[in-house]
This record gives C-alpha cells, sequence and structure tokens, in this order.
C-alpha cells in the first residue's frame, strides 16, 4: 500500500510530489519560453524585475524549489516515520509557492509586497523540514534543513539587493551552490540504491560500490568548491577545487557501474543526470581557469544539464512509483529525457559552435521545455488521480 492510503480528500494534494512535480514540469514549460519572447523585445513589460533578473530569480528560486519541496515532501515521511504532510497544510504551501509566481509576475504590485509574498514559500518549506525532523528528532537529517534555511535566506537576500538597486550575483550563486550538494547528497544516495535494486530484480551479480570515504571526500570538495564560489566567484584556487571536485565525483560515478543499467532507461537516467554533474563541475572550473567554455556556458551544465536530467528523473520515477504503476520508462517517458538533455546539449555547447544566440537559445528552449510540457502531458493524468494500489 502507498502513504496515500485512508487519505480522502483530492489526489491532488495526498503527496507532496504530486501538485509541486505538476507545478514545476507547468511552469518550466511556460516560462522559459516566456523569457525567449523577452530576449526577443516583446513582453519586457509584464513582470517585475528586467527579463534577465526575472529570468535567474524564477529559475533558481521559483521552479527548483518547487521541484525540490516535490521530492523533500516525499522523502521526509521514509526519513521520519510520521505521516507524510497533506491535504489543507500541503494545498497551504502549494498555494504558497503559486502565490509567489504571480507576485513575481505582476509590475503592478509593490515591489516590497511582491518580494515578501515570494519570500513566503521557502522560510516556510524551511520550518516545515525543520519541525519534522525536530519532531522525532532525526538530527542526522539536520543537513537538509539548513540547506532550504540558506536556500531561502538567499532568496531574501536577493529581493534585497534587488529593492536597493544593488548586484544581485551572490544570492544565484547560494542557490546554485545549494542545489549542487543536494545532488551531490542526495544523488550519492538514490542512485547506487536504485542501481543495486535493478541488479537484484534482473538477477546480476555486480552491485554499486558501497558509501565510503571516498564518497565523503567527493562530496566535501563539492561543498568547498561551493564556499569558494560564494567568497572568490573568479579565483584560481575555486577554479581548482571546482576540477577536482569533478575529478572525484566522475570516480564515484564510475563506482555505481551505470553504464550496466541501459536496459532500463528510468535508472539509467540517473546516471546520465550525474554525469552531467560531473561535466558541470569539470567544464565550470575549467571556464574559470580560462579553459574551454565560457563560465555562463559552462554554468548551464549544473542548469539545464544536470539539473534538467536530474529532476526529470526523479520526477518520473517517483510519479510512477508512488502511485503503485510499474517502474519502467515507456517511449513517452524516454522521449522526455532525450528531449531534456538534447535541450542542455545544445545550450552549454552551442554558442562554441558559431551558431547565433538567438538561434541556440531558441532550439534549446524548445527541447528543454518541451520535456516539461511533455512530462505535463502523459504524467498529469497520473499525479491527478488516486493511485492504482489504494
Amino acid at each position: 500500500m502507498t502513504q496515500e492510503t485512508r487519505y480522502r480528500g483530492p489526489a491532488l494534494f495526498s503527496m507532496g510530489f504530486r501538485p509541486f512535480f505538476l507545478s514545476a514540469a507547468l511552469f518550466a514549460g511556460i516560462a522559459i519560453p516566456a523569457w525567449i519572447v523577452m530576449l526577443a523585445g516583446a513582453g519586457g513589460g509584464t513582470v517585475l524585475y528586467p527579463p534577465r533578473v526575472w529570468h535567474i530569480h524564477e529559475m533558481v528560486f521559483g521552479f527548483l524549489p518547487a521541484v525540490i519541496m516535490g521530492f523533500m515532501l516525499t522523502a521526509i515521511p521514509n526519513w521520519t516515520d510520521r505521516p507524510p504532510i497533506r491535504g489543507v497544510e500541503l494545498a497551504g504551501l502549494w498555494s504558497l509557492w503559486l502565490a509567489g509566481r504571480v507576485a513575481i509576475a505582476i509590475p503592478g504590485l509593490a515591489p516590497s509586497l511582491s518580494a515578501i509574498v515570494d519570500s513566503a514559500f521557502l522560510v516556510a518549506a524551511a520550518g516545515l523540514i525543520w519541525r519534522e525532523i525536530a519532531a522525532v528528532q532525526s538530527w542526522r537529517h539536520a543537513p537538509m534543513g539548513v540547506l532550504i534555511s540558506l536556500y531561502a535566506l538567499a532568496n531574501m537576500l536577493f529581493h534585497v539587493l534587488m529593492l536597493n538597486d544593488q548586484a544581485i550575483d551572490l544570492p544565484p550563486r547560494i542557490g546554485l551552490g545549494v542545489i549542487l550538494v543536494l545532488l551531490t547528497v542526495i544523488g550519492g544516495r538514490i542512485i547506487p540504491n536504485f542501481t543495486e535494486e535493478f541488479f537484484e530484480m534482473r538477477g546480476r551479480p555486480e552491485r554499486p560500490a558501497e558509501f565510503s570515504r571516498y564518497d565523503m571526500v567527493s562530496i566535501v570538495l563539492v561543498v568547498l568548491s561551493v564556499i569558494a564560489w560564494m567568497v572568490q566567484p573568479w579565483s584560481v584556487v575555486t577554479g581548482c577545487l571546482f576540477l577536482l571536485a569533478g575529478v572525484a565525483n566522475a570516480g564515484r560515478l564510475i563506482r555505481w557501474r551505470g553504464w550496466l543499467t541501459w536496459a532500463e532507461p528510468l535508472v539509467l537516467v540517473l546516471h546520465v543526470g550525474y554525469s552531467w554533474v560531473v561535466a558541470a563541475l569539470l567544464l565550470f572550473g575549467g571556464a574559470l581557469l580560462g579553459i574551454g567554455l565560457t563560465p555562463p556556458d559552462a554554468l548551464h551544465a549544473l542548469t539545464t544539464g544536470a539539473i534538467g536530467v536530474m529532476t526529470l528523473g526523479v520526477m518520473t520515477r517517483a510519479s510512477l512509483g508512488h502511485t503503485g504503476r510499474e517502474r519502467h520508462a515507456g517511449p513517452l517517458t524516454v522521449t522526455i529525457y532525450i528531449m531534456v538533455f538534447l535541450g542542455a546539449l545544445v545550450r552549454v555547447f552551442g554558442p562554441a559552435t558559431g551558431l547565433t544566440s538567438h538561434l541556440v537559445m531558441g532550439l534549446a528552449a524548445a527541447s528543454w521545455s518541451g520535456a516539461y510540457i511533455l512530462f505535463a502531458f502523459s504524467y498529469g493524468p497520473i499525479l491527478l488521480r488516486r493511485s492504482l494500489d489504494e
């Protein structure tokens, strides 16, 4: 039986992954094309902030928090052995997220009011996570609370700096740094676990390497890279740390034996997503040292590649597994994976080919956002209906 058993309210608010994954997919499918339209010179006055600033904020502090909370609210009951957040409380939390998107999109609201409304969601999310951890004194999960709290503070700092006409470079770095650490920590837990499960189901003798000191060193190097990026974003030391972290995590990825999961894309996609994490570390480290891609293009290996592929990999698996369906990637799901991968590939490496920026952005946006629209189209009915095993 699923965790939704005995809940009799609307299916959408029976588990956290349902409203947040669906909303994140719809938002990603709409917000990126909207930004492309703004870049083309239309609709620039329809949002609170200038187009580039709006794009940065809404991807880092709008889209991503929805995906994160969809995952967190689904994982927390397993961490704490407490009932999942559902019903009115879940609907209220989701409404805060939606209110933030509306507040940022309406230029007529007072900027200070928009900032308060938008900041409320991550503050409430952090408080909820701390409440659940403290309720059972599951302090080994306290780093999750710390990271989401830092994330909330970064969003508030973004608004404070914007309201005072100051540079907003630091808050997105903090936000993306938090996401990179989360990908490294959470990915390092779920990917080998799902891989081992796949091997057992197929009767294969191979096993991914168990969590060890090597994994700890790999994570610590990512944390140090992120801290250095926040303090000295363009230094040689920062670039070297990113390269070291990339090499260490490449070894970590190899130890999980992901190439043996080719028969099940639902598992393979997570390894592909983590390979984008490795690529992001290496490419961004090289960019900071003046090698290879420009820093903005290299950074998109994290935002469009690692985040794009990993989020859709987790969203599809959770949506199937937690609604009583077979954990298998069908043709539509595989198409989602291919589209988001190609979108990231074009965005990261397209500028280096000499193609015009408008063409690169348009192709990348169509493929990347199209993957999320396809997710909403194909998984929306699943998320809106009750689980099969209730």
